[in-house]
């Protein structure tokens, strides 16, 4: 049985670690998930009017080393600034109920951020990125965004007819 830090933890034992591949997959999900909470946070802050998004997301990114989190988390600001009229008319389509402007920041970040991706990042399956924003939602906002979040991006995914599309430039 080997020893030191490789052999412990819970990937170093049981079915699951014996799978190939299991390890790369698992980082890219960490990374994934990391560009996605640097992304909201730069959408966020750019809220309040002191520096552009991707200022702000330069400044988060200057200690992450991994270069694919940090490019997936750049694609996600870029597009969520390039596309940003077209997320809002979207948001307000799919929940006239909930102005776009009438919403706490953090739940107007998170609603531009999750449906930018769902939209635009044909690389990630619709139910990964709506799962992953729904639970970005439930931490940063609550139960109720959580919701709003779940039925704004499910509806939006079900209207794209299971196709992932891009908008070319």
């Amino acid at each position: 049985m080997a020893s030191g830090p490789e052999a412990s933890g819970p990937e170093a034992s049981g079915p699951e670690a014996s799978g190939p591949g299991r390890g790369r997959r698992e980082d890219l999900a960490r990374g994934r998930h990391a560009a996605r909470r640097f992304a909201l946070a730069s959408v966020f802050e750019a809220e309040f009017g002191q520096r552009t998004p991707e200022a702000i997301l330069e400044r988060h990114l200057a200690t992450e080393a991994d270069p694919d989190t940090s490019a997936f988390a750049r694609s996600l600001v870029a597009n969520v600034v390039r596309y940003r009229d077209e997320l809002d008319a979207r948001i307000g389509e799919v929940a006239p109920q909930y102005p776009v402007v009438s919403l706490a920041r953090m739940d107007r970040a998170l609603l531009r951020c999750g449906l930018c991706e769902v939209l635009h990042s044909p690389a990630t399956p619709a139910r990964v990125a709506i799962a992953e924003w729904v639970e970005l939602a439930r931490t940063y906002s609550g139960d109720p965004m959580r919701r709003l979040m779940n039925g704004v991006l499910g509806r939006v995914a079900r209207d794209l007819d299971g196709t992932r599309r891009d908008t070319p430039v």
